[in-house]
């Protein structure tokens, strides 16, 4: 008999465990998921047989064959077979199909669960098997069983009736009804504005700075009263500190990782997750997907000995922090590193500042609160009841800031004053200051509403929002906000000076905004499908997969709840009538030709129609202006739109170069030639640069072409590398191979050898 086979997800998990366990086993890896539920029948059965109690098939990925086939030969010639993967309800889900694939008895095989890659654990772990947790395997099937349900039956129904439609998925439709309730609140935000007043002081050679408590409400009322502050006194009346202290965080869950990577770094939740898998994998973090705040004591007791030697025994104060998520299910320690000494983990900088956060908030975690002392010094005036306030705060033991300081700039700090000191103004401003509308929300603001709602698991967040912007509902904010007016009351010597000066409002730059297409289906499946954007409905499933899990509910039961009302509103969908489907307006008509012009939803979003089709007159379509919206569009906007496509001039060969904006963007088109224009406006885009672009294009054209052959077949250059085609279908050109030497003969077998590629989805006529 061989030695023990150790069966992981990942190579990089394999290559770190193997290097613990020794020459007695051996550590292959599944790479990730190996079977998953088909997109058709299979066999003559239905992908799920809800009809015999969800009966599910599986099938191997096709890219899993060959891996499926070595580890079938390993797990043949083992002594015993040993499952590693994740300890989560997904490494749970694996471990069984793995069992199932590889003839494995799941009651009798040995199951390992560790949260973090280190000898220690690991050896715990073959100490302490245990089986696979059929438990677990149910919760993470009825979620799947769930999602694809959904998919399968609720997907077809938004190709039919929804413009543009692409899919709907069971907790990203929540959370695109989340951001787009956010962007209507910011809509229909009404502005208002006050006038704060702030004055700058000095005593000696020290400057103060200071405000007044209350806002005036218009323009008069400030000027007057900074008028009133002219030939007046101002003495210090009145000087309180009060003590204070600064409690630092639990260590990392994954909600707060990625909320936390997102402001502090700029990490999106995608990368954020991809950068903790690869620490883990690396045995440099514990398991990345948690609800936990739970330390164990072997880290606490190493972070305390850390903390001692490097800061002083003042600096260390042990804490125990207790989880407070309801159903918390997942690892049942902290994000921490394995190793509290370590500084520098990786050599990837994206890694190590991911890496430093969450090393510098578990020491942080236990370490002694920060000591503060905050200062207010109330300044009078001599013409007038009221009173500026000057506050400053400071900090006499850092504690735990040492390690994890805040994003926050520091408060002024003020000098060293006494009640009765004369101070002499130095200025005074009145600036208007608008009312905020709602923020949009960020990736992490997200996590932590979606968490706070109830909304998904830690394993689920990124996912969520990685494919509500893929579908195209959701897009990352680049706007830097828009110039205001905002007037500016000042002070300086024996009178007040008004400008006007121009402050940017409303940048959406890095924030989460719904599309047209987002706010399109959720009005669509708020209004048809109320569950599955419901906050309530959608926390409530959540609830009863831990139920299924504690084997407090069993799976069938726990999808009839669901898949029964669910199935009556697709029966019924039938009756949705797809033209009342989505916005649309009548703008106005055509000041020329009289024809009305109509915004609404398009197949690719929203778009603008000239003319209504009658008499056999074929409408004219337009995109709509960037900025603008179906509810906000007006004529000029349209007809400014309308001025498209437009002719720049003419080729030296004599070809028309045509100027338009399509789905991706603007362009000029000489004959079947498409050039993107990238920033230039294709309204006011002259010949000369169009010329310039059109050259640019033909050159990289000609780059691109190696050779052509009588039969049609190409040789080109592509962005991923070169290849053959002959129209139809393509085939790469091996690295080894130079491009320029490709016979006729090489392509046609390149050709022949190469995999059918797969077919373009095509939605089926009803």
């Amino acid at each position: 008999m061989s030695k023990n086979l150790v069966i992981v997800e990942s190579p990089a998990k394999a290559k770190t465990i193997e290097k613990y366990l020794g020459s007695d086993f051996s550590v292959l890896s599944s790479v990730g998921h190996i079977r998953s539920i088909p997109k058709k029948p299979s066999n003559g059965k239905p992908p799920i047989d809800i009809q015999n109690g969800y009966e599910t098939q599986y099938e191997v990925d096709p890219d899993k064959k060959k891996i499926i086939t070595g580890l079938k030969k390993a797990t043949k010639t083992a002594s015993t077979v040993w499952l590693a993967t994740d300890e989560d309800r997904e490494g749970e889900a694996i471990a069984w199909h793995l069992c199932e694939v590889l003839d494995l008895d799941p009651s009798k095989t040995n199951r390992i669960v560790f949260h973090e890659i280190t000898k220690s654990a690991i050896e715990e772990a073959v100490k302490n098997p245990r089986h696979v947790d059929m438990r677990l395997v149910q919760a993470q099937q009825a979620r799947q069983i769930l999602d694809r349900i959904v998919g399968f039956e609720l997907s077809p129904v938004v190709w039919q009736k929804v413009p543009g439609g692409k899919s709907a998925g069971r907790v990203q439709s929540p959370a695109v009804r989340l951001l787009v309730e956010r962007e209507r609140e910011i809509k229909a935000f009404e502005g208002s504005f006050q006038f704060k007043v702030s004055a700058v002081f000095t005593h000696g050679k020290d400057e103060v700075k200071a405000e007044l408590p209350q806002r005036f409400d218009t323009e008069k009322e400030a000027d007057k009263f900074l008028n009133s502050l002219i030939g007046s006194k101002f003495a210090v009346t009145k000087i309180t500190t009060s003590p204070g202290t600064r409690n630092p965080s639990a260590p990392f869950t994954t909600s707060t990782l990625q909320q936390e990577a997102n402001s502090r770094l700029g990490f999106s939740s995608k990368g954020t997750m991809s950068s903790a898998q690869r620490l883990y994998q690396a045995g440099k973090i514990t398991y990345m997907r948690t609800d936990s705040v739970n330390l164990s004591g072997q880290a606490i007791a190493s972070a305390k000995s850390f903390i001692t030697e490097k800061y002083g025994e003042e600096y260390s104060q042990i804490r125990n922090f207790k989880t407070k998520a309801a159903g918390a299910q997942e690892a049942h320690e902290a994000i921490r590193p394995t190793d509290m000494k370590l500084e520098k983990a990786t050599t990837d900088s994206h890694d190590q500042k991911l890496y430093t956060l969450i090393r510098n908030r578990a020491l942080a975690s236990q370490m002694a609160p920060a000591q503060l002392e905050k200062t207010t010094v109330t300044i009078s005036i001599s013409s007038s009841r009221d009173v500026f306030e000057a506050k400053g705060e400071v900090v006499l033991f850092d504690g735990f800031l040492r390690v994890y300081g805040t994003n926050k700039k520091e408060d002024d700090l003020l000098p060293k004053l006494q009640s009765g000191d004369d101070l002499k103004l130095t200025e005074a401003t009145a600036k208007q200051t608008f009312a905020k509308p709602p923020a949009r929300y960020t990736e992490g603001s997200l996590v932590k509403k979606l968490e706070d709602l109830g909304i998904g698991r830690p394993s689920t967040y990124a996912t969520i929002i990685d494919t509500v912007q893929t579908r195209g509902y959701v897009v990352r904010g680049e706007g830097e906000g828009i110039e205001r007016d905002t007037i500016v009351l000042s002070l300086k010597s024996k009178s007040v000076d008004r400008e006007v000066v121009q402050e940017k409002t409303g940048a959406n730059k890095g924030k989460l905004v719904p599309t047209p297409a987002g706010e399109l289906i959720a009005d669509f499946l708020g209004k048809h499908f109320e569950q599955i954007v419901d906050y309530d409905f959608t926390a409530g499933v959540e609830k009863k997969f831990d139920k299924i899990a504690e084997d407090k509910m069993k799976r069938n039961e726990m999808l009839d709840e669901f898949y029964v009302p669910f199935h009556k509103l697709i029966d019924s969908s039938d009756k949705i009538d797809r033209s009342k489907v989505g916005q649309s307006k009548v703008v106005g008509k055509h000041p020329k030709t009289g024809q009305p012009i109509t915004a609404r939803f398009g197949r690719y979003g929203p778009m603008l129609q000239l003319g209504d089709g009658e008499n056999d007159e074929k409408p004219r379509f337009a995109p709509m202006p960037k900025g603008v919206d179906i509810e906000s569009v007006t004529l000029k906007d349209a007809m400014h739109a309308f001025e498209l496509p437009r002719t720049v001039g003419q080729t030296p060969d004599g070809d028309d170069i045509k100027a338009n904006v399509g789905r991706f963007g603007p362009y000029i088109q000489i004959g079947k030639l498409f050039v993107n224009i990238k920033d230039e406006d294709p309204r006011t885009i002259t010949l000369e640069t169009a010329m310039k672009l059109y050259k640019e294009k033909l050159k990289a054209e000609a780059e691109k072409h190696v050779a052509e052959f009588d039969d049609g077949i190409k040789v080109l250059r592509g962005r991923f590398g070169p290849y053959v085609t002959d129209g139809k279908k393509n085939a790469k050109i091996p690295k080894e191979t130079d491009p320029t030497t490709v016979t006729h003969e090489q392509a046609k077998k390149l050709l022949a050898d190469a995999p059918e590629g797969k077919k373009r989805f095509t939605r089926r006529k009803k």
